[in-house]
């Protein structure tokens, strides 16, 4: 039987769009991604690698600035030196490093959620817990990345300043949280890059008004300042406290952190988290960071030593200057942008933070080992004989 001539209707099908696409970016994104402002990651590393022949202070991020415990180099080598299974994928849900966990931090398995690094704990939080609309109440000024999560999932930011960014503002959060009534309440202690620090005590009495709200406590510097809420998280399900190996234990580039809650929040998180979204670099260079606790101590003492240098120094200039209970302190210039420029030029990244509100002319430097900072305080002399 002779085929048919007529067309294939399936086959002949055009493609009409009756809408034009965005010709700077192509499709547009969604709705609620379209009003979002980028987190303002501003490196240093292309500058520092145009230097090799600087010795460079990389003091922009609030990293460690030595490397991590030698046992984690060495356990990352024995695992890529034998049958190592890059192929396969890692320890889903790190229930290894959660085993290790559990002793460190007294906790059960069912409080603990490994992360992709804190953000990623701060994210998977977001998409678990906010719709649209929902209001998300910061006190302001502080860490800005986690607003890029929040108003990702079309949530109402309510930044909160208080008279005085240096000190904790407890009885007018209170207030505010018992007013607006928010979904989420983000609280960094100690705050980046302020330091304000507010006590166990606080931190219970904000719990308490608020039950109704999940309140954030995020600690990624809470070993330098040496206190912490975990023991609220016995008493107040309404609280989860996210932390991270990036700061004190030095292993940033790995990317790896976790979250604390009370069980029921952390199946909520496992309803959205992907088990197998941690690389198994991170699970082994974690669980031997861990393990290393005096490589630790000797670290969070040698930012104390450095600490002890700065008051004299920055006292005897008549620079204004905070000291931080975290890994980084701030002085204000009166030409920030420019003091930030010539620091570049002697080799020491910093971070201008004199664009957020209520910081004019502050500069936040990193901290690190006592030597380091002789190094840098010699340097900042040198940019102020200018």
């Amino acid at each position: 039987m002779a085929k048919s001539s007529s067309p294939n209707p399936a086959a002949s099908a055009v493609l009409t769009v009756t809408r034009p696409l965005r010709p700077e970016s192509g499709i547009a994104p969604a709705r609620m991604v379209r009003e979002v402002k980028p987190y303002q990651a501003v490196s240093s590393l292309e500058a520092i690698l145009s230097r090799p022949d600087q010795v460079p202070l990389k003091l922009d991020w609030n990293e460690s600035t030595v490397p991590p415990s030698p046992k984690v180099l060495e356990a990352i080598q024995a695992f890529l030196g034998n049958a190592h299974h890059l192929n396969w994928y890692p320890v889903l849900n790190s229930t290894n490093l959660i085993e290790r966990l559990e002793k460190h931090l007294g906790l059960s398995g069912d409080q603990l959620l490994i992360t992709n690094g804190s953000d990623d704990a701060l994210d998977t939080i977001c998409t678990t817990y906010l719709d649209p609309d929902d209001v998300v109440l910061v006190p302001s000024p502080t860490y800005t990345h986690f607003l890029v999560f929040a108003q990702t999932r079309g949530a109402q930011i309510q930044a909160l300043h208080g008279p005085d960014p240096f000190a904790s503002c407890i009885d007018l959060l209170v207030q505010t949280a018992q007013r607006v009534r928010p979904r989420l309440l983000y609280l960094v202690n100690p705050n980046n890059p302020t330091g304000v620090l507010y006590t166990r005590e606080e931190v219970a009495t904000l719990l308490a008004a608020c039950p109704e709200t999940l309140v954030i406590v995020d600690e990624a510097y809470s070993e330098f300042a040496g206190c912490s809420c975990i023991d609220l998280l016995h008493t107040y399900p309404n609280l989860v406290i996210t932390r991270t190996f990036s700061k004190a234990y030095g292993i940033a580039g790995l990317r790896i952190g976790y979250a604390m809650a009370a069980p029921g929040v952390i199946m909520d998180l496992r309803r959205v988290f992907n088990p197998k979204s941690v690389n198994v670099l991170a699970q082994i260079g974690a669980m031997a960071a861990l393990e290393d606790q005096s490589y630790l101590r000797w670290y969070l003492g040698e930012v104390e030593a450095s600490k002890r240098l700065l008051q004299p120094f920055f006292a005897t200039r008549g620079l204004p200057f905070k000291l931080t209970p975290a890994n980084y302190f701030l002085v204000q210039f009166d030409q920030a942008p420019w003091v930030v420029k010539r620091l570049q030029e002697e080799g020491v990244y910093v971070r201008d933070r004199s664009g957020m509100n209520q910081l004019a002319g502050w500069v936040r430097f990193s901290l690190g080992t006592e030597e380091q900072t002789r190094d840098l305080l010699d340097r900042i002399d040198r940019v102020l004989e200018v």
